[in-house]
């Protein structure tokens, strides 16, 4: 079994404002119930899961959550900071899944099968990546930010399987990859000369990724290849949530 942390603690104070008047993104209305219903509901259907600890506006959060379905936790500051105390508060004996708030759309089946994949790659960090064409067939014509490598055409999930000690090698490196998540390419230039040449040429690679990461912070990292898009479906434009209601709904 993992446990999981669900990162919940951005102000509803960007794009989104202005059409849904929840204080929290977390709360943000989607048919009826906060956003964070349908993250916290597809976490705790996954057979794979033990824990929860959901980091957040802690009050808020209390009640809007019943209780017993999480460990909660206050927020602390930045991503990777809440990031850090949902770990502390669990402190796990293995590896924790890692889940923002504002992926509603995402299944248990979903991370079911980002486990089985990680299963049989062992590494400490694991990374789900979408194909464009997975992507836009679930969702045709949804706005997603994309990288072009060797391999195809991606976009990341938002979610990350990871050991405690390999994210804390990666500190640096997951701060950057924060900061520069919508800039794929930025990502790149952090990575060094060779994979921004790469990467201009056409020629970079996910191998490629992979092994520079573990020259920079001595972890093993693997990107997971999924066929579920529901788990890069993030919530941070007011067409994403013009989709994501419309879709729980009425879905598919």
């Amino acid at each position: 079994m993992v446990d999981a942390v669900i990162l919940a603690g951005a102000d509803n104070d960007g794009r989104l404002a202005g059409y849904d008047a929840a204080r929290y993104e977390a709360l943000i209305d989607i048919a009826g119930k906060p956003m964070i219903h349908y993250v916290l509901r597809a976490v705790k259907t996954c057979s794979r899961i033990g824990r929860v600890a959901v980091v957040g506006p802690k009050k808020a959060l209390e009640e809007a959550i019943p209780p017993g379905n999480a460990i909660m936790v206050e927020r602390v500051g930045s991503i990777v900071d809440n990031l850090k105390a949902g770990i502390r508060s669990l402190d796990p004996q293995g590896k924790v899944l890692i889940v923002t708030a504002d992926l509603p759309l995402l299944t248990a089946e979903a991370l079911e099968d980002l486990f089985q994949k990680a299963d049989t790659s062992p590494a400490e960090i694991h990374y789900p990546l979408l194909r464009k064409e997975t992507n836009e067939a679930r969702f045709p014509g949804m706005k997603r930010t994309y990288l072009t490598v060797a391999e195809g055409t991606f976009t990341g999930g938002n979610v990350i399987l990871a050991s405690p000690l390999g994210l804390e090698a990666c500190g640096r490196l997951l701060e950057q990859a924060v900061a520069t998540r919508k800039k794929p390419w930025m990502m790149a230039a952090f990575l060094g000369l060779g994979c921004t040449v790469k990467f201009i040429l056409g020629r970079l690679s996910i191998h490629d990724v992979e092994r520079r990461l573990q020259e920079i912070a001595g972890v093993r990292g693997v990107a997971i290849i999924s066929e579920f898009p529901e788990i890069a479906v993030d919530v941070d434009k007011p067409s994403d949530l013009e989709l994501v209601r419309k879709l729980v709904a009425s879905p598919a």
